[in-house]
Formats: C-alpha cells, sequence, structure tokens
C-alpha cells in the first residue's frame, strides 16, 4: 500500500476503507504530533489531541479537497484543535523535559543546551495562541507566509505582524532570562 499517494488512500478511505486510512495515520502522525506538542509543550495532551485530529480528520474527510496537500490540512486541524484546547484550559507553564540529548556533547553542554531549550519552551508556551501558532507553522512546519494566511485564514498583514511581535516577545523573554 506504500505505493499509493495520499489522494489515493483518501479516495479509498471515503469509500469505507479502513486500511487506507490507517496507512494515512501512519504516514503523518509524527508531523501531527509535532505540531500539537510545540503548541502545547504536555506530552500526553499531545498524543491526546493528535489522536483527536486524526479522528476528527477522518470525520471530515468528504470536506478535503482533493487538489491541496493532505499533510498542511490535517496539521491544521491539529493546531486548530490544540488552540482550541488552550483556550478551554488556561495555558500552563508546565513542560515535558525533552529526553533526546546529544550524546556526543559533553555533559556540560548538554546542561546548557537543555536549559536553554527549555527557557526557549518556557517563553514560547507564554506566547498568546496566535504568536504561537504562527511561529509553529514558520519555524517548525517551515510554510511560506502566504501558506500560514491560507492555513489561519488571515490575511497575509496579520501574520507578518503576528510573527513580529512573536519574535520581539520572545527576545525580550529571552534577554530577560539571561
Amino acid at each position: 500500500m506504500n505505493a499509493l499517494t495520499d489522494r489515493d488512500l483518501i479516495l479509498r478511505a471515503r469509500r469505507g476503507e479502513v486500511e487506507p486510512y490507517g496507512e494515512l495515520v501512519a504516514r503523518h502522525q509524527t508531523s501531527v504530533f509535532n505540531v500539537c506538542y510545540r503548541i502545547l509543550h504536555n506530552r500526553a495532551d499531545a498524543e491526546d489531541l493528535a489522536q483527536e485530529t486524526f479522528i476528527r480528520a477522518l470525520d471530515r474527510l468528504h470536506t478535503f479537497d482533493l487538489e491541496r496537500e493532505f499533510s498542511p490540512w490535517v496539521r491544521r486541524v491539529a493546531a486548530n484543535l490544540c488552540l482550541n484546547y488552550l483556550e478551554a484550559q488556561k495555558p500552563s507553564a508546565e513542560l515535558d523535559e525533552d529526553r533526546d540529548e546529544d550524546k556526543t556533547q559533553s555533559p556540560a553542554e548538554q546542561v546548557e543546551v537543555k536549559e536553554r531549550s527549555a527557557q526557549i519552551r518556557m517563553a514560547l508556551a507564554s506566547l498568546p495562541p496566535q504568536y504561537r501558532i504562527v511561529v509553529e507553522l514558520r519555524h517548525y512546519q517551515e510554510l511560506s507566509y502566504d501558506e500560514i494566511a491560507v492555513e489561519m485564514n488571515i490575511p497575509l498583514s496579520d501574520v507578518k505582524s503576528h510573527l513580529f511581535r512573536a519574535r520581539k516577545l520572545l527576545a525580550e523573554k529571552l534577554h530577560a532570562s539571561d
């Protein structure tokens, strides 16, 4: 089934076949989880909302435009779910520790990198949700400004201003923690 395109899998899933949708999930689960984790900063919540993303996407698969790519669409579903979740829960500063360390670094370097990563995660977590999502889409999902505008359904000028303000806030927060 790996030779099939996402479009082929979607068409088959729309006909009620289970395996093709399972293949779509397998192909995109890592990127969806990464979106959720970068927005929520909590592994358990990210896993739950990544799973919820694929449930929602399946329910809405009949509305998916086959002329577009599936990956940005499903990541946007994930981002929207996470933003709605954050609005329902007040943002929390609790962060899961990142267990992935570069074993080629000295212990002192590992501690320094881990501390800086924690500072960046805390600064990102403290941003308003609309700023956090544009940073996620631009810097982690590597979308263009135009793609972000389309994905978020906001004007290009808002994308630029959100990114400018987000970067300014991040710089202030990171400079204050130095």
